[in-house]
């Protein structure tokens, strides 16, 4: 799709006379695994398959084209699999994935790999070898799927998974909001726009890490989000028709508040968990006193 140039001299683009220059951070990106592209290789390699039953009957050609898909769907199951991954190990607090993708790439490629080396004079124990070493490379190459939960230890898996709908709410929220402002073409806004997100997943983040924060944070995740997602929308439109500065000039005020309270509500959260970790340690400190036991360590922490 074209994109309009929006320079610094461009109408609209550049900053007001007089007003101080920032530079806006990169865009958030969506977390990568490093591996991602590779499994296309997997569907290069299975492709000769497209054409070598071509002759030897139907049998052979259903064979073929069998031994195809199950390559390409493995390539495809492994590829979400490793995005999975990535979408783990990015977050703080993390359920392993419901569906062992990599796995299942893994087991499909065994029987596409099984299914292309089957003919009679390899033999069926040959056949069950090939296939079990595509399966072992696949694994050796990709790795397994996470097998644990990451940081839930103690916490109710119940409160866990409400934050969990709420976040990815709020996600969608956020992802709306940049599928808005990108309507209008331009490069400061979308920058603008991304920093606000990048702010309010740090307060994402501080309630994956001590859910109790849910209570305290959901409005900010649930009524603000929707009303900032709402405001850029009419935004877009209003500025796609009148190029209006005001409104320009509004909408940026609008983010930069939303930015305060977040940052705020952010702070006063991890300030609360610090108080609670306070208070934990004087009781602990005290109840170990009544039984006649030196805590060293935590005197050494505290200070005190």
């Amino acid at each position: 799709m074209a994109e309009r140039f929006g320079g610094r001299f461009s109408p609209g683009s550049g900053p007001l006379p007089g007003a101080p220059v920032t530079r806006a951070p990169a865009p958030a990106k969506p977390p990568r695994h490093r591996l991602e592209g590779r499994p296309f290789w997997l569907v290069l390699c299975g492709a000769p398959l497209l054409f070598t039953g071509f002759g030897d009957g139907p049998a052979q050609l259903a064979t073929d084209l069998a031994a195809f898909a199950a390559i390409a769907l493995s390539a495809w199951m492994t590829r979400e699999g490793l995005r999975a991954e990535a979408a783990y190990d990015a977050r703080r607090t993390a359920r392993r994935p419901a569906i062992p993708r990599k796995a299942l790439g893994a087991g499909l490629l065994a029987l596409g790999v099984g299914l292309a080396a089957y003919p009679p004079e390899n033999g069926l124990v040959g056949t069950v070898i090939l296939a079990a070493l595509a399966a072992a490379l696949n694994l050796l190459a990709f790795g397994l799927d996470p097998t644990r939960n990451k940081g839930m230890e103690g916490i109710d898996p119940f409160q866990q998974d409400r934050v969990a709908r709420v976040i990815d709410e709020a996600e969608r929220h956020l992802a709306a909001m940049k599928d808005a402002i990108t309507r209008t073409n331009d490069r400061r806004l979308l920058a603008r726009v991304d920093m606000f997100a990048a702010t309010a997943r740090e307060l994402f983040h501080a309630v994956e890490t001590d859910p109790r924060d849910l209570t305290a944070a959901r409005r900010y995740l649930g009524v603000y989000l929707m009303g900032a997602r709402d405001a850029t929308a009419k935004f877009a439109d209003h500025w796609a028709a009148t190029r209006d500065a005001s409104a320009r000039s509004d909408y940026e005020a609008l983010l930069s508040d939303l930015e305060a309270n977040f940052t705020a509500r952010t702070q006063s959260l991890i300030d609360g968990g610090r108080d609670d970790l306070e208070v934990e340690i004087e009781v602990l400190r005290d109840r170990l006193a009544r039984e006649g036991v030196v805590a060293r360590e935590i005197v050494d922490q505290t200070g005190k």
